[in-house]
């Protein structure tokens, strides 16, 4: 079961937003990641751009069929960087 991990949106007109060689198993779940803040320590494959922001184009971990674990194995980061 576990559906609640897997989430497809065929009618956005960005999907799916990252090059992928089977669309079939493109999650949506989380269009925008949590992790971003994290910088470094968010798992990725991200690049940074000569202006020094965060380029997360070719990194399709949350939006894997596993994606909803990645983001759940960081999570508490992102809820210690809010106490601050």
């Amino acid at each position: 079961m576990e559906h609640f991990k897997f989430f497809q949106n065929r009618e956005c007109e960005y999907f799916p937003c990252h090059k992928v060689k089977d669309d079939k198993e493109f999650n949506c779940l989380f269009c925008y990641c949590p992790l971003y803040a994290l910088k470094e320590e968010c798992g990725g494959d991200f690049t940074y751009t000569k202006k020094g922001i965060k380029n997360c184009i070719g990194c399709t971990k949350p939006h894997t069929l596993k994606g909803y674990d990645h983001v759940q194995e960081h999570i508490q980061k992102i809820i210690e960087i809010g106490k601050r």
